[in-house]
């Protein structure tokens, strides 16, 4: 059976290089687990993070010209503390630039307020 873009597959380890690991997948296609798709933080040595022979399961992001597969460990780890984390985030900036904006569009008003003579009111 052929792999699908998007779907999560096993396979094993048949190299590492300085930029990657090649996978064996189980329906004898490979593909490349490029360095920045091992783990969410930094990867400096992948051989901290993955030996030849090893069994991974992996996500199956696209197929390049060659005909091998774009591999990825860390999307295929199921991690729900680490979504929601990435979504408290989100919602922790979205609720800053919210603030923020709205001083700045509070102040804006202001000195337009204060260009205009105080309101447009004429006193006599």
């Amino acid at each position: 059976m052929p792999s699908e873009i998007g779907s999560i597959v096993e396979g094993k380890i048949t190299k590492i290089t300085n930029f990657g690991a090649f996978v064996q997948l189980a329906d004898g296609s490979q593909g490349l687990i490029h360095i920045s798709q091992i783990a969410n933080q930094f990867v400096k040595d992948i051989s901290e993070h993955l030996k030849i022979n090893d069994v991974v399961k992996v996500k199956v992001l696209a197929m390049n010209e060659k005909g091998c597969f774009d591999l990825s460990l860390k999307d295929a780890q199921d991690d729900p503390e680490s979504s929601k984390k990435k979504i408290d985030l989100f919602e922790e900036k979205l609720a800053r630039f919210l603030k923020s904006s709205d001083e700045r569009l509070s102040d804006l008003r202001r000195n337009m307020e204060a260009k205009r003579g105080g309101g447009g009111r004429i006193k006599y």
